[in-house]
């Protein structure tokens, strides 16, 4: 099955590569069981690893989150 590298920014094993041992479906995505060694098995999501898709570059700018900000308080508002 090969190896993964864990890339997503807040997870533990950031940066670990990992022996995957196999492939399951859950929730509608692929997970892979891979192994830690003498600590057992850690099941990763294929999008914290990188073979997952690569993030999107577009981020929400400043105004973006003014606006959603102003929009939240006037629902709340109500």
């Amino acid at each position: 099955m090969g190896f993964v590298t864990v890339t997503h920014p807040f997870h533990p094993l950031r940066g670990q590569r990992l022996e995957v041992l196999y492939v399951k479906r859950r929730a509608g995505d692929s997970v892979f069981v891979c192994s830690r060694g003498a600590d057992g098995q850690v099941t990763v999501p294929r999008s914290w690893t990188d073979r997952g898709e690569p993030p999107r570059g577009r981020r929400l700018s400043a105004e973006g989150l003014a606006d959603l900000f102003a929009a939240t308080r006037a629902i709340e508002g109500r």
